[in-house]
């Protein structure tokens, strides 16, 4: 990639924060994000990812700016790099409707920082606030399209999510979960209309909380 590059330059700016951290003496920043706060079914994935100051990942962007099949080649490639250290972690509906989505959240991501190879010393997270875990950091709200280590954990959380919703779509396929991905197309509500609600929907959340205060839900 020339160095004059337009894409070299937008992959350069998208180390800016991780540099910052450095001069402040850090030097195992780890990027964090989610997948799946917002789906009326599934798990909510997170991921941790700490990528080495001299590599930039050709394409890198926020997961959500990226087609799936740019998506699933970036995500090949990140776990390509032997020098990338990466970690997932998942949790699921259940655990969702016990401790509420946001803790949840907050439980994934200390729980892919947890299997990291080499813990991290400051943490950039996308979003409102960082998960306790007595190690320092930054929220950046839209981090994942300002950070390159935050970019490539949304690809991981996102690309991992989407395979397991693919595979729970084998199990469960008159809803849809293969496209929709568990979020509440007007397609996916009219199943749990004709259908009831399944194991791995969130009854924590509308409209499932309301039908099910409204009539007693067998799980199909």
């Amino acid at each position: 990639m020339k160095q004059n590059s337009k894409e070299y330059k937008r992959l350069l700016s998208l180390t800016v924060m991780e540099q910052q951290a450095r001069l402040l003496g850090y030097q195992h920043i780890a990027g964090v994000d989610e997948a799946g706060r917002g789906p009326l079914a599934g798990p909510v994935v997170a991921a941790a990812c700490v990528i080495p100051e001299d590599i930039l990942i050709d394409r890198i962007n926020d997961s959500k700016q990226l087609t799936s099949e740019v998506r699933d080649e970036i995500y090949q490639n990140i776990l390509s790099l032997e020098a990338v250290d990466y970690g997932v972690g998942i949790v699921d509906a259940l655990k969702i409707d016990q401790i509420n989505i946001l803790q949840a959240t907050f439980e994934a991501m200390r729980a892919a920082i947890a299997v990291l190879k080499l813990k991290p010393d400051y943490l950039l997270v996308d979003g409102l606030h960082v998960p306790t875990m007595h190690i320092p950091g930054l929220a950046l709200v839209e981090g994942d399209g300002k950070s390159q280590s935050i970019a490539a954990a949304s690809i991981l959380a996102k690309v991992t999510r989407d395979r397991i919703m693919s595979q729970l779509h084998e199990q469960w396929p008159q809803y849809r979960f293969k496209q929709n991905k568990g979020y509440g197309t007007a397609e996916h509500l009219e199943a749990i209309q004709k259908y009831g609600p399944c194991p791995i929907h969130r009854m924590s959340f509308a409209p499932l909380k309301s039908l099910h205060a409204s009539r007693q839900l067998d799980f199909f």
